[in-house]
Formats: C-alpha cells, structure tokens, sequence
C-alpha cells in the first residue's frame, strides 16, 4: 500500500477517535449533571418531609439513577470504540513509518544510482580529449602571455541577469574581479559556443548560480557550461563556486548530487554585494 493511503487511512482513524471523545465526553458531562440532581434531591429530603414528597423525590431519584446508569454504559460502550480504534490507528501508523521508510530506502537507491551515473559521467569526460576546450591551452598560453585572463567565469541562465547576475557583476567588478560576462563578451554573430569555450579557459574561477531556470529542462547551455566547468577542476584544478538562487537543497540534490555537495553561496541568505566580497577573498587567498 502506498505511503499516502496508509496516511490516509492514519488520518481518518484520528478524526473518528476525536469524534467518538467528544461524544464521550459530551455524555460523561451528563453522568454528572445528573449525579449533582441526585444529591441534591436526597439532600432536599429531611425529617420535616412529608411522606408523599418522599415518595414523589424517591420516584425522581430512582429515574436519575436509571439515566445514570444508562449513561455510564453508553460511556463504556465509547471508551470501548475509542480503544479499538487507537489500536487500529497505532497498527496503522506502524505501517506508515515502514512504509516511508522503505520508500525513503527506495529514493536512496535511486539517488545513489544517479550519483554514481554523474560521477561515472564526470569520470569518462575527464579521460577525454575535448580541443575545443583542453587540448591547445598550455601552447595557447605560452603563445600569448599578454592574453586577456579574468579572475571568474559567470554560469547562469540569462533569465536571471535582471534579477540577480547584472548586479552581482557589477558589485564584483566593483571591488576589482576581473568577469568574463557574456553580456559583454559575445558580440552579435560570434559563436556562442566558441566564445564560451574561451571565456572558460581563460578563467581562474568559475560561478554557477543554479536556479529554476538554470537547472530547467532543455537548458543547453547551462548543462554545457556545467559540464566545462566540471572538466576544468578535474583537469586543471580551477575551482567551480556554486551560488543557489530560490533552490532548495533537495532540488540541487535531485539535479546534480556532486555540486550539491559543495559548499555553496545562498541568495536567501547573502546579498550580491556580500556574495562579490566573499569572492574576493577567495581570490585573495
């Protein structure tokens, strides 16, 4: 049975033991009102009582007793419902916790499975040789040593410039970090993939700010510069920085398990500003 039914089934024994205690309680609440009328009638009886009162209060006495005791019976026959039914609902609710469990057991599996497929992945690229990125970068460098280099390399999806990745920029710049940013680094008919290429190669650093946008499906180029940047600290020891942005951790998790194992920057908890100054202090380092 799926973990939601036996929720179900937990929730629905939880709601007829609240109803059945407060029908118990309800005629538990008349045994007492009664049982105060009783009293206070054999109070009312003295010696000064005539004898066809005391009969008349006798009469009442004997009808309240009677109600009493059907009261109290109805009482037990409640007290009797609620116990099977905490049985039922504790009997339940064992078969819940199994269930999530297995269930939590079974997403685990999976998890791992998926860990391990990434890392196999991350594994077989590393062992690859990729031109376009890899293969000419120490001649390159040696060709060039006047060649443009920058401190950090910006992953992100452009739906999150205005929100976020323009003023992280800027603040990082600000502060004196040199960033390759493809808003100012592609020009109309370069190739984008070329580009891109290059602006990793040539950086010390790289920042991922992982979002709902980034992480979408069918996000090409977001996954390509993931996979590049991957590659570069495993090859070449650069460091990969990643920043989640509206993520939660069980998003990342479902998304990559290996970044989401990095520490990582929080835009729920640091602003663009104290992001950037941290930035610096890791290239300072």
């Amino acid at each position: 049975m799926p973990v939601e039914q036996y929720q179900r089934t937990v929730n629905s024994l939880d709601k007829e033991i609240a109803g059945l205690e407060k029908k118990k309680a309800e005629v538990e609440k008349r045994s007492s009102e009664i049982q105060i009328r009783i009293n206070n009638i054999e109070r009312s009886i003295t010696k000064n009582t005539s004898s066809s009162m005391i009969k008349t209060k006798s009469n009442q006495i004997a009808s309240l007793k009677k109600e009493y005791a059907s009261k109290s019976k109805e009482s037990a026959e409640y007290g009797k419902k609620i116990a099977e039914k905490r049985k039922k609902r504790n009997d339940s609710y064992l078969k819940l916790q199994k269930a999530s469990q297995d269930e939590q057991k079974k997403l685990d599996r999976e998890q791992k499975k998926i860990q391990e497929a990434y890392e196999k992945r991350i594994e077989d690229l590393s062992e690859k040789s990729i031109p376009h990125l890899f293969e000419l970068e120490n001649h390159s460098l040696r060709k060039n040593s006047n060649e443009e280099m920058y401190d950090v390399f910006v992953s992100h999806a452009w739906e999150d410039k205005e929100s976020l990745v323009d003023e992280l920029v800027l603040e990082m710049k600000n502060i004196g970090i040199s960033v390759w940013y493809d808003t100012e680094k592609i020009a109309w008919g370069d190739s984008m993939r070329g580009k891109i290429d290059e602006g990793l190669r040539k950086s010390k650093f790289g920042i991922a700010i992982l979002s709902p946008n980034y992480i979408a499906e069918g996000k090409y180029w977001t996954k390509a510069e993931l996979d590049g940047l991957f590659q570069l600290e495993s090859i070449n020891g650069k460091k990969l920085l990643p920043i989640w942005h509206e993520l939660t951790k069980k998003e990342v998790m479902e998304y990559s398990p290996i970044i989401a194992s990095k520490l990582a920057m929080n835009t729920a908890m640091l602003t663009p500003r104290e992001i950037a100054e941290e930035m610096k202090n890791i290239i300072s380092a």
